[in-house]
């Protein structure tokens, strides 16, 4: 994956002077993310935790996610920010919906397929003939990409009679289908196969299908607003515009990623305070420390795979890789561009 060299997180260090009074009028800012809270969302947290925010003006507070659509909840004006794949922010944004991406932090895709090894399901090509959990609320979106890229049919899709994979859709929990009421089960790389380990199939006995093998991978884990936050000339009557605020968020959210990055076990620590129970892994062998720890280390492979990565770096050929998979896939039907979806002025702007 290309990785844009613009920003070093190191140049972030330095804060301007805030203006007396700053901090008594932070403002209040609200970020949806994806899920429940846990290390997936690591850096909003620690950015939290180490005052980053609170540096900015801001005072943030993290959204639950779980059975909500992050983008419909940031473009109904439930949220300010919000973090997405690319796949439901753009089917969503095809339905009406004017949301702008303003930062990439997941550099790379941990969604995987996970069967058993002895299922005889070796390559994506094996998936025809089998059942296939998948998830809901814009999630099954990367599953269609991959059933599309292996030429399979689906019964995602209703216009098709004899699908070639039965898909079956379920509550995210592996600990509710896997293995016996699915033969493959979707896992993101921090979260569902730390699980499935926890449910006592050891990752010896366990296949893992990358889409990236069959360029299946989508973005995700994206930073976005609405075009009409990054308009306003002043948010919320607070007398700063709403670019300024976007760029003060973005700002300490990338401070905060690095920081979770550097610092992984007080990161962990710092999510285990917001946690609830769905920070413990499916299955009596896993603790939520245990969970975590092992979630912190795959994200931080994800939002810096390379040494040297720009944490929140935008790739034009990246994104565009993303919409033409989608295009090819059916789940969007009009060219969009990347100058029309990603607005890199904020993150220009925090580069600087």
């Amino acid at each position: 994956m290309k990785i844009n060299t613009l920003l070093r997180v190191s140049s972030l260090t330095v804060l301007a002077a805030l203006p007396v009074g700053f901090a008594q009028d932070l403002i209040d800012v609200t970020f949806q993310s994806k899920w429940f809270p846990q290390a997936q969302f690591a850096g909003y947290f620690v950015a939290q935790a180490q005052g980053f925010y609170e540096e900015e003006g801001l005072n943030v507070t993290v959204l639950d996610g779980g059975n909500v659509n992050p983008t419909v909840q940031v473009a109904s004006g439930n949220a300010d920010f919000g973090t997405d794949w690319i796949a439901n922010m753009l089917v969503q944004r095809e339905q009406g919906l004017n949301v702008v991406q303003i930062a990439q932090i997941y550099q790379a895709s941990g969604y995987r397929m996970v069967a058993l090894n002895d299922s005889g399901i070796e390559e994506f090509a094996d998936l025809a003939g089998r059942t296939v959990g998948v998830w809901g609320f814009g999630n099954e979106f990367v599953a269609q990409a991959v059933f599309a890229a292996e030429d399979l049919t689906s019964d995602l899709d209703p216009t098709v009679t004899n699908p070639d994979v039965s898909a079956v859709v379920y509550a995210f929990d592996p600990s509710l289908v896997f293995p016996n009421e699915v033969e493959v089960a979707s896992a993101m790389t921090y979260n569902e196969l730390d699980q499935i380990v926890g449910l006592g199939y050891p990752l010896d006995t366990l296949t893992v299908l990358d889409p990236a093998e069959i360029d299946a991978d989508l973005l995700e884990d994206l930073i976005f607003t609405t075009a009409g936050l990054l308009e306003a000339e002043d948010f919320k009557g607070s007398g700063v515009s709403g670019r300024e605020v976007a760029e003060r968020f973005l700002r300490a959210s990338i401070k905060g990623w690095q920081y979770a990055i550097d610092n992984q076990e007080e990161a962990v620590s710092i999510v285990l305070e917001s946690c609830g129970d769905t920070c413990a892994g499916s299955g009596s062998t896993q603790s939520p420390q245990i969970h975590q720890t092992w979630q912190m280390a795959r994200v931080a492979e994800l939002v810096a795979p390379e040494e040297g990565t720009s944490i929140g770096a935008l790739s034009e050929e990246d994104f565009d890789r993303s919409v033409e998979l989608l295009q090819q896939v059916g789940l969007i039907a009009d060219d969009v561009s990347y100058d029309e979806v990603v607005d890199e002025s904020v993150y220009e702007a925090v580069a600087e």
